[in-house]
């Protein structure tokens, strides 16, 4: 095997989200798939922080008119990401996940999609459930959250939309990479929202349409009724909106393999059920993401496993389910933006 690739690997793991090395080198395997040699020699020259083309040529002594080209070719591979200032293409470092995964949403094959299926619990293991910062975070529905209960407009999802100047919709990869190998589950695809220069990057790739704020908030609501968990970048103006559901989304899928989700989530709400009203008709059973919720003579929660999504409040036929925000000194206050995001990341990870 090339050292290039092995190079290009340890790369990736020095970044904020973590590339973790495995004993059978199948995150190897997925960068030969993804990238020529070459291709992996200029991503190795690339940083998480956006720079024009000849900066890049300058640090990596390369000729800036050969490699402006190739720098652009492989932003819209999905490999690295672009974006304009001044009318100028920049580049930066993509991390794998959310990144290069995401952006290969257009050219999915069976190799590279049982290789991935493969490859990221162990990511998960590794590198999301260990580090304090998440990449996503969790909010509840709107439907399951009282009117008298304070919010603020990051934990919103509706509000988060309203703020935003540019959407594009994107199919959910996890949901097509399943459909791909004959274990889809049937749920609305097309919800997956970005948001600025990350929905302008999705767009000019082809990896999703641009959408006015009214029909996003219609895509908002497709996903809820479809039970779908609503996850935003974890930063108060995030870039994305995710709509997961429990059997594709690789970060649900992994969630709830642990005893205890609630713990490794990004959620500032818990779900209680009003003994006196339910009528154990286990409605909110199939609702439920994480198996948190059982029924006998009653439901019963189990805390440890609830991640605060709401879904199982308006599915309640009976009102016998609600939603509570978390204790003062339980509170999570997400990162301001994404930078700040991969910055409190790598400072966990000893990066910096």
């Amino acid at each position: 095997m090339t050292d290039v690739y092995q190079r290009l690997a340890h790369h990736l793991d020095r970044l904020p989200a973590g590339y973790p090395a495995t004993e059978n080198g199948v995150e190897l395997r997925i960068l030969q798939r993804l990238f020529t040699a070459d291709e992996a020699e200029i991503a190795l020259c690339l940083t998480m922080m956006p720079e024009p083309a000849a900066s890049i040529a300058e640090r990596s002594g390369r000729d800036s008119n050969t490699l402006a080209p190739q720098l652009d070719q492989m932003s819209r591979k999905g490999l690295i990401y672009r974006s304009t200032k001044g009318g100028l293409p920049y580049y930066m470092a993509a991390q794998f996940v959310i990144g290069i995964w995401e952006y290969h949403l257009n050219d999915l094959d069976e190799a590279l999609i049982r290789d991935v299926n493969e490859y990221l619990p162990l990511l998960m293991k590794e590198n999301w459930t260990k580090q304090e910062t998440k990449q996503l975070r969790v909010v509840p529905v709107a439907q399951s959250v009282s009117a008298e209960m304070r919010t603020m407009p990051y934990e919103v999802a509706e509000e988060i939309i309203r703020s935003q100047s540019k959407i594009v919709v994107s199919p959910c990869i996890c949901r097509k990479e399943h459909e791909m190998v004959g274990k889809g589950c049937g749920k609305p695809s097309e919800v997956c929202l970005s948001f600025g220069g990350g929905a302008y990057y999705y767009e000019e790739n082809g990896l999703g349409r641009a959408i006015s704020k009214e029909e996003a908030l219609d895509k908002l609501r497709i996903g809820m009724a479809a039970g779908l968990v609503l996850q935003p970048g974890n930063a108060k103006k995030p870039t994305n909106i995710c709509m997961c559901c429990g059997c594709c989304c690789q970060v649900l899928k992994n969630l709830k393999t642990l005893d205890s989700p609630a713990k490794v989530v990004h959620t500032n709400y818990y779900a209680e059920v009003i003994a006196d009203n339910c009528i154990a008709c286990e409605a909110c059973v199939d609702r439920c993401q994480m198996d948190a919720i059982t029924v006998d003579d009653v439901a019963r929660i189990n805390a440890e496993r609830c991640i605060g999504c709401g879904l199982c409040v308006p599915e309640c036929p009976n009102d016998a389910l609600v939603m509570h925000r978390k204790k003062a000194d339980e509170q999570y206050e997400p990162p301001a933006n994404v930078v700040e995001t991969y910055v409190n990341m790598a400072k966990e990870r000893g990066l910096m």
